[in-house]
């Protein structure tokens, strides 16, 4: 685990991360939300107990990356975290589908990947580590236009990633090898938002980038 003693992760993203949680800050037993941040600060406290780390949430539902840009500085760089994950995109995405007729809501590839950038170049110098966390869609059929379209944005997610050298944790993967099994609307009803499976298998992508030994 790379996380050392003492440390502060922030978790930012939009209402796949806020589950719920308290503002302006969510942090501590009943104040992270319903979803995965909740489940990474119990593996946490599981598994490093003597670590002491604290886990921050500051997803707000709705939001885009444009729009997460717009608060990184009071959500993300006053709080001085030692490590931040950032999991956005569906909303830049679904607002193509959802707002057709108001494209001015929607956020383009090359501006995702703009946002992106800019939160690195902001953060990186500040921080230990950043852990980049593409969008998931649960749709098992991969011509469906939303899902192909998250496709090229979790595409993208990767390539920045890659590109600054920061942690990629893609969720995805996980969530397919779950259709396998069960349809992907058992997981979500609106293929945006999962539950507490898909919340789960999120924590264990983004624990596993950060290097959990799962010892128990």
């Amino acid at each position: 685990m790379i996380i050392g003693e003492s440390e502060t992760l922030v978790i930012t993203g939009d209402s796949v991360t806020d589950c719920g949680r308290q503002y302006p800050v969510g942090e501590g037993n009943g104040n992270l939300g319903d979803g995965y941040a909740r489940n990474v600060q119990a593996l946490l406290d599981m598994n490093y107990p003597q670590k002491r780390i604290r886990v921050l949430n500051t997803g707000i539902s709705g939001n885009t990356s444009r729009d997460l840009r717009g608060r990184w500085q009071q959500d993300v760089m006053d709080l001085a975290p030692d490590w931040v994950t950032i999991m956005i995109g569906i909303n830049d995405i679904w607002r193509k589908f959802d707002q057709c007729l108001h494209p001015e809501k929607s956020v383009s590839l090359e501006e995702y990947e703009s946002n992106l950038c800019w939160m690195l170049e902001t953060t990186l110098p500040s921080v230990k580590g950043i852990c980049l966390m593409p969008p998931c869609f649960m749709e098992q059929n991969h011509q469906d236009p939303m899902r192909a379209m998250a496709d090229q944005y979790r595409a993208k997610a990767k390539e920045v990633a890659e590109r600054y050298g920061v942690l990629y944790a893609d969720a995805q993967a996980g969530m397919d090898a779950y259709f396998r099994h069960y349809p992907a609307m058992y997981m979500s009803w609106d293929r945006v938002h999962p539950n507490q499976v898909g919340h789960m298998i999120i924590a264990k992508a983004l624990v596993d980038a950060l290097g959990f030994q799962w010892n128990v």
